[in-house]
């Protein structure tokens, strides 16, 4: 099949590669968020973000590819995946104006539950009753992050959990279109479409940065992007699934240095203890995803 590379199985560096991605994830919201903060408007920031990665995955894919990088199975599949992703960018980008980066990040991990759920309608899959358990004791995490009773409570936080439910939605799409679609196609889709439908919108805010480092940075946010999925891509044709999905709540430790170092903001305890129920209870449904055998439970 075009553009297939075989697996191998060489899972020490699978997972060191996978927590190589997550290092740049966490690049791109910190970068978003110094953008933010420097005065760059978030849709000129999304743009930057997805036309950079369109230029990185095509140095990177295209020498081998060529068109066929664009060539797609299912398109329609493919442009609503498409759609899902940048638009959980754009809202993702919009809260991290106004929350700190931990939070936005342990409201992202998250996800493992949304897609469980959506899994349902979308898919056919069945849960179980202890899987559906641990979805509610995840939710119970994410009410503790948010805080809806206090007046702590922000309505940036919409913007981070509508961006849950469309990363949700994306990661389900790319779950559909696995085995039909090459990576190359993947990369290409996206970060095309993102490009050609927010490019007008960013120049009708355009602002240009006004020190090196913010060009810096304004270029250095697709790189990350590209970075991080294509050694994600890497990572799974290395190591199994099951193996890599914990590695992504690596995150939070990560999201929390960042959040120290470059804006001097430190995690509450509410962020910490939610992100741990969470993760508590992403790490269970991951368990059973792993350990059931035809069965919902």
């Amino acid at each position: 099949m075009r553009g297939v590379i075989p697996r191998q199985e060489r899972t020490a560096s699978g997972v060191f590669t996978m927590l190589l991605a997550v290092v740049f994830f966490t690049c791109i919201d910190t970068s978003a968020k110094w953008l933010n903060i420097a005065g760059i408007p978030v849709m000129q920031i999304v743009f930057a973000r997805y036309a950079g990665h369109l230029v990185y995955a095509g140095l990177f894919y295209l020498p081998q590819e060529r068109l066929a990088a664009f060539r797609s199975n299912a398109p329609a599949k493919q442009v609503l995946r498409s759609f899902f992703l940048f638009g959980s960018t754009i809202l993702n980008f919009w809260a991290l104006k106004f929350l700190p980066i931990t939070v936005t990040t342990t409201i992202a991990f998250a996800q493992p539950i949304a897609i469980t759920v959506l899994a349902i309608p979308i898919l056919g899959e069945q849960v179980g009753l202890r899987r559906f358990l641990a979805v509610c004791v995840g939710f119970i995490g994410v009410l503790v992050v948010v805080q809806p009773w206090s007046a702590a409570f922000h309505p940036a936080m919409f913007l981070s959990l509508t961006t849950l439910g469309l990363a949700a939605m994306y990661f389900v799409m790319t779950r559909m279109l696995a085995g039909v679609e090459t990576d190359a196609t993947q990369q290409m889709w996206p970060s095309l479409l993102a490009t050609l439908v927010l490019a007008p919108f960013a120049w009708q805010v355009w602002t240009w940065p006004e020190t090196a480092t913010q060009w810096a940075v304004l270029f250095a946010i697709g790189g990350f992007g590209a970075i991080g999925h294509i050694l994600t891509n890497v990572a799974h044709r290395w190591a199994d699934a099951s193996i890599l999905a914990p590695m992504i709540y690596s995150q939070l430790f990560l999201a929390a240095v960042a959040g120290i170092l470059v804006f001097d903001t430190w995690p509450t305890v509410w962020t910490l203890g939610g992100g741990l129920i969470i993760i508590g209870s992403g790490l269970y449904i991951w368990q059973r995803e792993k350990a059931k055998a035809g069965s919902p439970d």
